[in-house]
Order: structure tokens, then sequence, then C-alpha cells
């Protein structure tokens, strides 16, 4: 019998390293961070796509993430690179760790985070415990897709192909997002993905999986940051460092902690 979750596991995650190939959203967090080392903590670092260059620029950079199979690409890329540490763990039920100068939330993570919390909770619970692992003064940088109409964004009929291709394994096929919903009310994304898939060996995969997340206002991550005792430095709408606006597509927060 196959295992379909690590055969969906192994695909994705190299469909990812496939499709996630700019680094725009890497440099622009190198340029807030600047140049005096710090000690970094990246959530869901994934296969390391932010968390390497991190290392590279001098950072100490330790980064966590749930999934074995993003993680899996990691020492390739951070071969030579000796103030880089990764672990498996789950954003919301594990310990994070305490005395960091950063924590980044970057990637999407707060829009794609999957807990039995449920999304907006956990989303919150990211900020908590953001607090809890930075030293006084310390700051967390998130970064995020936002936009005054999420019922444009999120609202599609039928079915979307998300990743295509052939794995590393010779496992080839398709993920789709399906009929993807918003209700204004609670801010929640309802869809499903389909993943179509099949092996080298010519076993075939069909798997759908329900997806539920939490759009995130900009006041609300506002009113999350300043209960947990943060002040927010600086934010951005884009990679070019423009304000947050109509005609921008990012929400880039750096919030620094005041209150321990």
């Amino acid at each position: 019998m196959i295992k379909e979750d690590i055969i969906i596991a192994n695909w994705s995650a190299d469909m990812y390293e496939i499709d996630e190939t700019g680094t725009e959203d890497v440099d622009f967090l190198l340029a807030c961070l600047g140049t005096t080392p710090k000690r970094i903590l990246e959530i869901a670092c994934g296969s390391g796509r932010i968390l390497v260059p991190l290392a590279k620029a001098g950072h100490t950079a330790e980064g966590l993430d749930m999934d074995e199979a993003m993680l899996q690409k990691i020492p390739a890329k951070a071969e030579g690179v000796d103030n880089i540490t990764w672990r498996t763990a789950d954003a919301i039920a594990d310990d994070w760790g305490t005395g960091y100068d950063v924590v980044v939330i970057a990637g999407n993570f707060l829009m794609n985070i999957v807990s039995e919390e449920g999304p907006e909770r956990a989303q919150k619970v990211l900020i908590e415990k953001a607090k809890l692992a930075l030293k006084q003064g310390g700051m967390v940088y998130i970064d995020y897709n936002h936009t005054f109409y999420p019922e444009q964004w999120y609202v599609h009929s039928g079915e979307r192909v998300i990743w295509q291709g052939t794995d590393g394994h010779g496992t080839t096929g398709r993920m789709l997002l399906c009929d993807s919903t918003y209700d204004a009310e609670t801010g929640l994304i309802h869809s499903t993905r389909r993943y179509e898939l099949e092996t080298a060996t010519d076993e075939k995969i069909r798997k759908e999986m329900p997806s539920v997340k939490h759009f995130v206002k900009l006041e609300q991550i506002h009113t999350w940051l300043t209960e947990e005792g943060f002040r927010i430095k600086n934010e951005y709408g884009d990679y070019a460092g423009n304000p947050i606006g109509e005609a921008t597509g990012r929400a880039i927060i750096c919030a620094v902690l005041t209150e321990a």
C-alpha cells in the first residue's frame, strides 16, 4: 500500500522549490534587518528559502517547521554554513525558545497556518508566542498577502491549477484549488485542495483536502500587536517600500517589543 501523505508531501516540497524562486521578499527583509548580526528565529522556515540567506548574511539563523519534506531541502542549501539550525516543530503547540533579536513570520504563513486552534486564534497565538520568544526591544517581522478587497481576491468558482509538474521521485500531476469562498463577517476563506498525482510505478492518487483560512485585516493585526506590547516601527505595502494602499498587495510590518 502506498503512503499517500508522504508522496503528496514530497511532491509538494518539490513543486514549491520549482515555483517559489523569487528573492524580492528575502532581499527586502535583509535590508530591514541591517548589517549588524542578530539572532533570528524564522517560523515555518520550510525549505530554507529565507532562512539560508539570513545565515549567509551573517545572522544566527534558527528555523522551525512541521513539514519534514520541506526541511529536508535545507542541508544542500546550507552546506558550509555553520550559523544555521532548524528543527521539526509545530508553531502553535511547541516551544519556540527565548532570547531572540528578531522573529520572522513571513512567506505568507500568517494566512496559511493550519491548526486545531482554528485559523484566527492560531494567528493571534503567533503574536503571543513572538512576544515570549523575543528579547526586550526585539522585533517581529510579519509579511503576508493583504488587500482592502478580500471578496475580490478570494472568491473563485471552479478549479484553478496551483502547481503542476514532476518531482524528483518521478511522481507527476497537479494540485488544484477548487471553489474558493469568502465570508465577510467571519473573515474565513473556504476552499478545497485537490491532488491528482501518478507515481513512477503508475499508482494513482486522488485526494481532496478542505482548507479554511482567515484573512487578517490590518486593524486586527494592529490590535493584536498592541495588546502584546509591540510598537509598530515600519509598515510597507510592497517590496519597493511603498506604504500599504489600495494598489499594493502585501502587509509588511516591523514591530518592536516595548513591554516585557
